[in-house]
């Protein structure tokens, strides 16, 4: 069942929406026993404005604590109930690939967006992707999401990650020092917020490259405002030795 969102509602006595209206504790234990299902959650924040905020506010928050615990442990550990960008942004960026559209961040590859089953991020694949002088940075970064055989552009591969406390971040103060320019027309796909290109700062380290097994000229990837990261690779061809490994 598809739902337009009602953005009008604020849920006050006079709202259709409140006539056998359950409480939060109810619809926590409801998304609870659903095992904080992201499809109902979000059609469950199309019903009015006020759902929407119990959205944000809790279910979002629950299903990220449920679908990566240790790596939400460490992003609130600095004391901090939400997180950059609020809960909803950072529970479509653990299940959602972003991919890409013609003229937009990555210029002329076009693959859509589409929900990824599971994902893995990892602290120590972030520091890859961090120049010395920001190895203090904490930043939470996934394996490529890979899409073979793209004609011309190879086998591509999309990644994206997030940082702890981005405010307080060497990378972030580097980029302002360096006066990057934020891009004039794109926007993150999680949380609408502006970003910066790390290629044009200069600020993509080789082992980058390494740890995503793609070519070094061929990586590419955007931070955004709230320390979301979303990037594109070209991947390297297998090995003969590899695709005999993968087949056994």
């Amino acid at each position: 069942m598809i739902l337009i969102k009602q953005y009008r509602c604020v849920h006050s006595s006079s709202c259709q929406c409140t006539k056998g209206h359950l409480s939060e504790d109810v619809i926590f234990l409801v998304f609870n026993y659903l095992n904080w299902n992201p499809k109902l959650i979000a059609t469950l924040s199309c019903a009015c404005k006020w759902f929407d905020d119990l959205a944000k506010r809790v279910l979002w928050k629950e299903f990220c604590r449920t679908r990566a615990p240790k790596m939400m442990l460490d992003l609130q550990s600095s004391g901090s109930h939400s997180v950059d960008g609020n809960w909803r942004a950072l529970g479509k960026l653990l299940i959602y690939c972003s991919g890409c559209k013609k003229g937009g961040l990555f210029n002329n590859v076009h693959i859509p967006g589409h929900f990824v089953y599971r994902t893995r991020f990892s602290r120590t694949s972030g520091k890859s992707f961090l120049l010395p002088q920001c190895r203090t940075d904490v930043l939470y970064v996934c394996d490529p999401c890979e899409h073979l055989d793209q004609g011309e552009e190879g086998d591509l591969g999309f990644f994206r990650g997030i940082f702890k406390s981005f405010a307080t971040t060497n990378i972030k103060r580097m980029l302002i020092n360096k006066g990057a320019k934020l891009h004039p027309t794109e926007v993150c796909p999680y949380c609408r917020a502006k970003l910066w290109s790390m290629l044009q700062a200069n600020m993509i380290p080789q082992s980058a490259s390494s740890r995503l097994g793609s070519y070094e000229d061929g990586i590419e990837y955007y931070v955004c405002l709230n320390g979301h990261m979303l990037g594109i690779c070209t991947l390297l061809p297998l090995s003969d030795s590899e695709e005999a490994s993968e087949k056994e």
